[in-house]
């Protein structure tokens, strides 16, 4: 299976189901495979459940990841 050319490996891309942001890292069987930004444990997600991340939704995701940060509550 290929990754449709709007949802290439390294896309930033939001899964519809829960709104989270992540990029593609990859695919597994019928799955695409999601990483939150900032890293993190990866989670599959079928290809009709993504959208590619608007730039507002991609700098939402980087400030809430910085602000978990510098209050240590990720490494």
């Amino acid at each position: 299976m290929n990754l449709p050319p709007n949802l290439p490996v390294g896309a930033y891309v939001v899964d519809t189901r829960s709104g989270r942001v992540g990029r593609v890292m990859g695919h597994e069987g019928p799955y695409v495979q999601l990483r939150p930004y900032g890293g993190g444990r990866e989670w599959d997600c079928a290809p009709e459940a993504v959208r590619t991340a608007t730039t507002a939704e991609r700098l939402r995701a980087a400030t809430a990841y910085a602000n978990a940060r510098s209050r240590g509550e990720v490494p």
